[in-house]
C-alpha cells in the first residue's frame, strides 16, 4: 500500500513557567503531529517538537513521498534524506536539539511504525523486536518556577490529584518548595526517582535542594541533578564532590566532551548526557576521553526509534548506562517513549516525562495513566493511540493564535527578568 497524503498540524499546548538554564518556558510548548495516510484507509502517526524550520522542512519532504510504500522504510527515508537540502545544522547550545533532520527522520519513522503496525495488527514494540518489559518506569521530573500553572489538569480529581493540581500552581525556588512538589507528585503518580531541573540558580543553592530532597526521601529514592551544561569545571568538580554521596547521576554539569571528562575523573558519581554526545560521529572521541557514563536517549533528537536501539547495543558495547531525555510532549510521543523503553533489553535508569507537567491532550480517551510510576505498553496495534482530532483542531487554533514559530526560552525571561540573557558558562 502506498502513501496517498499526508497532514501535517503544528500545535500548541499549555505549559506552566518553568525554569531552566534557557531562561523561562512560553504559556505554550510547540508540538507537530504528522499523519501519513495510505490507499487502504490506514493512517499512520507521529509528535515532535516544532523547531524553527521544521513544518516548511516536514511539508517539503511529504510532497516527495507520495506513492512510497511505508514497508520499505528504508528507502523511503533515503527518499526522505535526498530532499533535504542541508543536514549540517548544530545542535545548538540550548538543552534542546535544534538539528532538522533528526527531527524529521523521527516523525517519518514513527509515522510508517504506527501504520505497519494497523496494518499488520501488531504493537509497535512487536515490530521493533518485541517487548522485554510490560510496563516502563518513568521519575519525577521536578522544575524551578515562576508563579502558575498552566491550565487545568484531567487526570480525574482524587486527593491526590487535587494536591499536585494545587502544588504545580505554587512558586517553586528553595529547597522547601522543591521537597513539596517531589512529594506531591510522587503520592500522585507513584514515581520511585527524582530528577531537578538545574543551571538555574547559585550552584550552591542547587545543591542545598539536593541534599534536602536525600534528608526528605532517604536513600532508597535515586537522584538527579542536570544544569544543562552551564558550570565551568571547576564547579562541576566542587558541586560534584559534595552531592557525590547523594547523586544516582551528575547530567550535563559542563559543555564538550573534554569538559565533562575532567568532571567525570574528579567526582565519584555517574556523568550523564543529553547534550555532549549526541550523535554517532561523536563515540569515537566520548569512547577515548570518557566523556559521560549514562546517555539519555531520546527518539525525536537520535532520528528515530529503530536509532535509539542502535546507540542503545553500542552504550552496551562500551559500558554505558541507558536512560531516555523527555521533553514537553503530549500522548503519541509518549507512546512511542514506552514502546521504545519496553524493548530496550538494558534499561538502567527510570526515564525521563514531562508529562505531569501538561495539561492538553491529544490522544482519544485523554491522558495515559501512570501506576505505580510507570506506563504499561499499549496493547493496540502500532502505537496504541489515536488521534483525538476536536482536541488536535483545537490545539492547532492555538498554534495560529500565538503567534509563536519556535521555542524561545529566553525572550520568555526576559518578561520577567528585563535584560536576561542565556549564558552557555553562567556558574
Amino acid at each position: 500500500m502506498k502513501i496517498s497524503h499526508y497532514r501535517i498540524t503544528p500545535i500548541a499546548t499549555i505549559d506552566p513557567p518553568l525554569r531552566a538554564a534557557s531562561g523561562l518556558h512560553a504559556p505554550y510548548a510547540l508540538r507537530v503531529v504528522l499523519e501519513l495516510s495510505c490507499e487502504d484507509g490506514l493512517t499512520g502517526i507521529s509528535e515532535i517538537p516544532c523547531t524553527e524550520g521544521v513544518v516548511d522542512s516536514l511539508t517539503h519532504i511529504c510532497e516527495g513521498l507520495l506513492g512510497s510504500d511505508p514497508l520499505q522504510l528504508t528507502r523511503l527515508l533515503e527518499q526522505a534524506s535526498k530532499r533535504l537540502t542541508t543536514h549540517d545544522d548544530l545542535r545548538g547550545d540550548t538543552p534542546w536539539d535544534n538539528r532538522v533532520w533528526v527531527h524529521l527522520r523521527s516523525a517519518l519513522e514513527v509515522a510508517c511504525l504506527d501504520y505497519l503496525g494497523k496494518r499488520f495488527e501488531v504493537r509497535m514494540c512487536d515490530l521493533l523486536g518485541g517487548a522485554v518489559r510490560d510496563e516502563v518506569p518513568f521519575g519525577a521530573y521536578l522544575f524551578y518556577k515562576e508563579p502558575g500553572a498552566g491550565g487545568e489538569l484531567k487526570f480525574g480529581m482524587n486527593e491526590s490529584v487535587k494536591d499536585w493540581a494545587a502544588t504545580r500552581q505554587q512558586v517553586a525556588k528553595t529547597p522547601d518548595a522543591i521537597v513539596k512538589q517531589a512529594q506531591s507528585m510522587i503520592d500522585t503518580f507513584g514515581f520511585k526517582s527524582i530528577k531537578l531541573k538545574g543551571g538555574v540558580f547559585p550552584p550552591n543553592e542547587e545543591a542545598d535542594a539536593m541534599l534536602a530532597l536525600r534528608d526528605a526521601f532517604g536513600p532508597n529514592i535515586p537522584l538527579r541533578l542536570d544544569p544543562n551544561a552551564v558550570w565551568t569545571v571547576e564547579t562541576g568538580i566542587r558541586i560534584g564532590k559534595k552531592l557525590d554521596s547523594v547523586l544516582e547521576y551528575l547530567e550535563d554539569p559542563v559543555r564538550g566532551q573534554k569538559a565533562m571528562a575532567k568532571v567525570g575523573k574528579a567526582i565519584d558519581s555517574p556523568l550523564a548526557t543529553n547534550m555532549c554526545t549526541t550523535s554517532f560521529e561523536d563515540f569515537p572521541n566520548a569512547i577515548k576521553v570518557h566523556s559521560e557514563d549514562v546517555i539519555l536517549t531520546d527518539h525525536h533528537f537520535w532520528g528515530g526509534l529503530k536509532p535509539c536501539i542502535e546507540l542503545c547495543r553500542i552504550c552496551q558495547t562500551f559500558g554505558r548506562g541507558i536512560s531516555m531525555h523527555s521533553n514537553s510532549h503530549l500522548g503519541v510521543s509518549l507512546a512511542a517513549m514506552v514502546h521504545l523503553g519496553a524493548c530496550i533489553p538494558q534499561l538502567d535508569y527510570d526515564l525521563d516525562t514531562h508529562y505531569p507537567w501538561q495539561s492538553d491532550e491529544i490522544v482519544e480517551g485523554g491522558r495515559l495513566p501512570f501506576k505505580n510510576g510507570a506506563i504499561q505498553v499499549p496493547d493496540g496495534p502500532g502505537l496504541g493511540v489515536t488521534i483525538n482530532r476536536a482536541e488536535l483542531d483545537r490545539l492547532h487554533q492555538n498554534y495560529l493564535k500565538s503567534g509563536l514559530s519556535f521555542r524561545n526560552d529566553e525572550a520568555e525571561m526576559q518578561k520577567i527578568e528585563p535584560g536576561w540573557k542565556f549564558k552557555a558558562t553562567r556558574w
